[in-house]
């Protein structure tokens, strides 16, 4: 493990502290724990811990001992002084004389204990491990989940193991739930063994000290380095390979089946059902952990720390390995499989349940696939994102523990104890969950100003957003504003719109609303234009949308939880404009369209609606159009672009909104609403 401390950056971090008033001590703590937080062999999203002991003034003025100690749930990559409290120290310290401390006493030590408690309310709660820090003397102390750390401990033998690998640069305490119990097992290795660099944590991490940032932080990459050389890590092929399908399907092809088998029905939710996004891995390390003989045996075997329980339970779903001759068969086969899981899940938690303990989503979070690899699945694609890389970091884990003996986890009732403890699922958060999450929706002509806006309406509604435009670049650029996806697609080719959805389904697992939007308006007499250029208006306002509509329905049909096609049609398809014809006449065909998807469709909960909008500024109606069609109508442009009953102008954000209010209504399908302002030439039924 390469040390990664800088000299000049130090200071540099010691600089900026500086102009932020924060003293040199902590803008070095902050800095180490960045470096360390950086390294996903060490710390995953929201884990580990540092702290810093100094003397701090506390509100009345008074000098006294305190302790720094990152917040709870923080991510140490990104670090800052807002996210690390300070705690009166001495308190804390005499709590070891304690035989033990529920969780409401603990926390309400730790908050009471908060320096400046009304400045910190709103703040993050000091971490769990906030006694182990306190109980160790040294200034700096470092606690990881070092993966290689990991594969020794997870162990039959790992303390013996670890003891003669790190000998005395490093004390070894015994398996403890985190708190109370653990800070006592630290410090009185510690005491044991005062001389050492750190404390290896049973099943656990490590912890590394020492009197500077620096110190610390070279003590950890230090030991991390001791078991990084014992375990060879890295090694990608450690499992024998199991016989596999002569035809596997691909990553697309199974996507939309797995979000199938999870899905739950719920009519508190748009679409009626409770929907996942999917996230797949199948790196080399991956596939060969996937596709491993013994597969049933080492998957099963539990968590490789206690700490990643809360976002991957204690153990993934093992679907059998997908035949592509038998996609049929192999959906009945997995969910089965899911049912199988659920019902070992709900037999778990009855096994260690107290009277006032609600069971989690009794649902894998991860699918083990043989042949195809690993998928993680969560309501939004980012948490999916997390719990795919702690997965992808157990399975690292496991197979250095299986290349030097077995590996081995903690009993079933730590794994309780620990996945149903409040203090670990408090980093979680359990806010309202936005209106569209779990939902993957794509927009075409999403570079365009109705389709950036409408994808920045579903984004913000907590929905997955592809945003597909002929423009690749800018699709991106759009896409990027609410972290989405953006892809270059030629809507009027099949062979671009295939690659694209396959695309969408690898990426997210399938689809659920698709809108499309992508469109160009032509102009002329429509007994003197040209057929060529008819046809070619014809190809992009309407074949386009049957393309990208059949396209999506047919993964629509795979999930079998519905869907939703929402098109751009336009008042031109029922009040026609001068000269407009070659633009008005496939989208009235774009309008009959919409309305068939929904007669042929609607049994299987697939809605088809339309809005039918008006004068919108975008990159079809630009100044030089708004200019002739003003001048086709005889009205000044400013008067054009308002001429409707309320007198206002309509714009792109209005048409986005209608698009989620069609999204969200459950019970109409077949229906074109106005965005216009008023026009009662164009109004509809």
């Amino acid at each position: 493990m390469e040390n990664l401390w800088s000299d000049r950056q130090a200071q540099a971090a010691a600089s900026q502290g500086a102009d932020a008033g924060i003293g040199e001590e902590l803008a070095l703590r902050l800095y180490s724990a960045r470096l360390l937080g950086q390294d996903r062999t060490l710390v995953l999203h929201g884990g580990g811990n540092v702290s810093l002991k100094a003397q701090i003034q506390d509100p009345m003025g008074d000098v006294l001992p305190a302790m720094y100690i990152k917040g709870s749930g923080c991510d140490m990559a990104r670090l800052e002084a807002a996210g690390i409290p300070a705690v009166r120290l001495e308190p804390l310290r005499r709590l070891r004389t304690l035989p033990e401390l529920d969780d409401l006493g603990m926390v309400s030590l730790l908050r009471g204990n908060l320096l400046d408690a009304h400045m910190n309310a709103q703040g993050p709660d000091p971490s769990v491990e906030t006694l182990l820090h306190a109980f160790l003397p040294a200034a700096y102390v470092d606690h990881t989940h070092a993966s290689a750390v990991l594969a020794l401990t997870d162990q039959a033998d790992g303390m013996a193991i670890c003891a003669e690998v790190f000998g005395e640069h490093a004390a070894v305490a015994s398996y403890a739930m985190s708190g109370l119990a653990l800070a006592k097992a630290v410090i009185e290795a510690y005491e044991g063994q005062p001389g050492c660099r750190g404390v290896i944590l049973s099943k656990h991490g490590l912890v590394s000290f020492g009197a500077s940032a620096a110190a610390s932080y070279r003590n950890m990459i230090d030991l991390v380095d001791m078991a990084e050389r014992h375990v060879s890590w890295g090694r990608s092929k450690v499992f024998p390979v199991a016989d596999l399908p002569a035809s596997l399907p691909s990553v697309a092809q199974i996507g939309p089946i797995l979000r199938s088998v999870l899905a739950r029905e719920d009519n508190s939710l748009p679409g009626g059902y409770r929907r996942l996004v999917l996230d797949h891995r199948g790196d080399e390390a991956v596939m060969n952990f996937v596709n491993g003989q013994a597969l049933s045996r080492y998957s099963q075997a539990g968590v490789v720390t206690p700490d990643h329980a809360i976002r991957t339970k204690g153990w993934p779903a093992i679907l059998p390995a997908p035949d592509s001759t038998d996609l049929t068969g192999f959906a009945d086969a997995a969910a089965k499989a899911v049912s199988d899981y659920t019902a070992n899940y709900q037999a778990y938690f009855e096994r260690h349940k107290s009277a006032d303990t609600l069971m989690l989503d009794p649902l894998p979070n991860v699918i083990l696939v043989p042949g195809v690899g690993l998928f993680a699945a969560a309501r939004t694609w980012g948490n999916a994102a997390i719990v795919a890389d702690i997965a992808e970091c157990a399975i690292s884990v496991i197979g250095a523990a299986e290349a030097l003996g077995r590996f081995e986890s903690i009993s079933e009732d730590d794994l309780f104890d620990i996945e149903y403890w409040s203090l670990e699922q408090a980093k979680l958060g359990h806010g309202t969950e936005p209106e569209f999450a779990g939902h993957v929706v794509a927009v075409t002509g999403g570079a365009g100003a109705i389709g950036a806006a409408t994808a920045k309406a579903f984004a913000a509604k907590g929905a997955v957003v592809v945003v597909l435009d002929l423009d690749g670049a800018k699709a991106s650029e759009v896409a990027a504003t609410f972290g989405g996806l953006g892809l270059a697609c030629d809507v009027t080719d099949g062979a671009s719109v295939g690659t694209v959805f396959e695309r969408i389904c690898t990426t997210y697992g399938g689809i659920d609303i698709v809108v499309s939007n992508a469109g160009a308006a032509w102009q002329g007499k429509i007994g003197e234009v040209e057929d060529d250029l008819l046809r070619q208006s014809f190809e992009l306002n309407f074949f386009a949308h049957q393309l990208i509509a059949k396209t999506a329905v047919r993964i629509m049909q795979q999930q079998g939880t519905g869907g939703v096609l929402l098109f751009n049609a336009s008042k031109q398809a029922v009040n026609p404009g001068p000269d407009f014809g070659p633009y008005g006449l496939p989208k009235a065909a774009t309008l009959s369209l919409m309305r068939q998807y929904a007669v042929d469709y609607g049994d299987q909960g697939i809605r088809s609606n339309a809005v039918n909008a008006d004068r919108i500024r975008s990159g079809l109606l630009t100044d030089t159009m708004v200019a002739d069609r003003s001048k086709a109508r005889g009205v000044s442009e400013a008067n054009y672009m308002a001429g409707n009953l309320l007198g206002r102008e309509v714009t792109a954000e209005d048409v986005a909104q209608a698009f989620v209010d069609l999204a969200r209504a459950e019970k109409t399908t077949g229906a074109a609403i106005t965005v216009d302002g008023g026009n009662i030439a164009a109004a509809l039924r």
